[in-house]
Parts: structure tokens; C-alpha cells; sequence
């Protein structure tokens, strides 16, 4: 090759890399901010105290709690032009656990762009096509696991406590949501189920619209209402639905639709 057509391509590579590097910069940059979320659990009102027997049910049930630990996904932004935001991909599901403070908060991984925002929703739980069983390996998460015969995945709730029962003893209870099961006949024979049940649901949060600055980070503090689970729309009686509910779906639909009204967004 001679000098000269060798300095003609090194001059064109330079030039073009130059511009290319130069569109890169020219690039521009898309306002936008942070949002922070963190979970608070309520009784009444008032910051959960557990393992005590002090809150009374609409049902006149006594009771307490000893655990409260969910999942949450498919955060959504909707934005003033109809639009929406929606975190992205299978990072969005997060494990929340009221003894380990850390998950009590959420940063949520995507810069979300900077405008107007008239609400924000979440699904309850995980939705049919990302709750796969074996997803997770590691505590704490692994542990909430829903058995591969009553549908797999993963639980969406686990809040266990105790009641006291008609005869005046304490008995345990293990609130749990996940997939729900119909049965053939009587009972819960898992030879009998013929169907199963998709229990998750979308929590729209009342007043949460927003105004999003460019590099501002905002935070939200979302109460778990809990003692909304047993009483709105249907009040639920723990001596009924006994100390468990993984295989009766009637008392699952009936939490699905009274979790509807439990998450409020709350002012420090």
C-alpha cells in the first residue's frame, strides 16, 4: 500500500470516529428522576406491635401478629397525557418482609422520565406469567414458595398471627395468599383439583399523583393497612376459615377483594 492511500484511511477512520463520538455527545439527555417507596404496616393507624394480643376484628375476633411478609410487581406510572411508565422487564419484583427493614424499601432501579403523573399502581403479588416456581434460590425469598401441586410459584402474602378462638384458646392462623384451587367434590384432596385460580390483583393508589422534576428523587411511604384484609368489603371471622387458607379459595377471593382498599399512601 502507498503512503499516500495509507494516510488518506487513517485521516477517514480519525474523521469518522471523531464523528461518531461526536454524535454520541451530541446525544441529548432525557430529563428525568428517582422514586423511592417504603412500606410502613398499620393496625388502626398506628405502627404494628407484634406478638400481642391487642386488636380486635370487625368479626370480634382477638388477635395478633407475628409476620407480615409479601410481594409486590409491575410498579406503573401513568402520566397526565394518558401515557404510562412501567418498570421494566422481571426486576421489578420485590420481596417485602417486616423484619428486615432494608426490604421495607424500595429504589426503584429505572430513572423515570421528569413530567406530570396522575397515579401510581402496583400488582399485589406476582402475576401468572413471571410467578415460576424455582426463580428464587436464596432466603429470605426461597421461603415463600407455594407448593408445586396447589399451583407453584410463589406465595403473594404470608401474614401469620393467632386468634383467640370461642373457647378462649390462642390458635394459630397462616393468612396466606397465592394460586387457588378448585376441587371436584368435597374436600381438598390435591388428586381432585381441576382448575386453578389467579389470585394476584392491581392496588390503584388513591391521591398519588405527582409532579416529577429532572434529577429529583422522590419518596413515598405506603401503609399496609392491616387490619383492612379482614373487614372491608367482607368481614372475615377466623373461627369460620379455621387456621388456614392455601386450599380454600372462597376465603382467598374473599382477601383478594378486601386487599383492594389495603394500601394508602401515608404523610410522616
Amino acid at each position: 500500500m502507498n503512503r499516500g492511500l495509507a494516510f488518506f484511511i487513517v485521516i477517514f477512520m480519525f474523521a469518522g470516529g471523531v464523528s461518531c463520538n461526536k454524535k454520541k455527545e451530541d446525544a441529548p439527555r432525557i430529563p428525568a428522576g428517582n422514586v423511592v417507596f417504603t412500606f410502613h404496616h398499620l393496625v388502626d393507624g398506628e405502627p404494628l406491635r407484634k406478638n400481642e394480643l391487642i386488636y380486635t376484628n370487625t368479626a370480634g375476633n382477638k388477635y395478633l401478629i407475628t409476620e407480615v411478609m409479601y410481594f409486590i410487581s409491575d410498579i406503573t406510572f401513568y402520566k397526565s397525557d394518558g401515557s404510562l411508565v412501567l418498570i421494566q422487564d422481571w426486576k421489578d419484583i420485590f420481596y417485602i418482609n417486616d423484619d428486615i427493614p432494608e426490604t421495607k424499601t424500595i429504589r426503584v432501579f429505572d430513572q423515570i422520565p421528569a413530567g406530570e403523573y396522575d397515579s401510581i399502581s402496583f400488582i399485589f403479588g406476582i402475576s401468572e406469567e413471571k410467578n415460576q416456581s424455582f426463580m428464587y434460590v436464596n432466603p429470605p425469598e426461597v421461603f415463600m414458595a407455594w407448593p408445586t401441586v396447589l399451583g407453584g410459584g410463589y406465595h403473594y402474602m404470608m401474614i401469620n398471627g393467632k386468634w383467640e378462638d370461642t373457647t378462649g384458646l390462642t390458635m394459630p392462623f397462616d393468612f396466606h395468599m397465592g394460586i387457588g384451587q378448585l376441587y371436584k367434590g368435597e374436600g381438598y384432596n390435591a388428586d381432585s383439583i381441576y382448575a386453578f385460580v389467579q389470585n394476584w390483583f392491581t392496588v390503584n393508589l388513591p391521591g398519588s399523583g405527582f409532579s416529577l422534576k429532572d434529577q429529583d428523587t422522590l419518596s413515598f411511604h405506603i401503609a399496609m393497612n392491616i387490619e383492612s384484609w379482614f373487614e372491608t368489603p367482607h368481614i372475615y371471622d377466623h373461627n369460620y376459615w379455621g387456621g388456614d387458607i392455601m386450599q380454600k379459595q372462597p376465603a382467598m377471593q374473599m382477601a383478594r377483594e378486601n386487599g383492594m382498599d389495603v394500601f394508602t399512601l401515608v404523610t410522616l
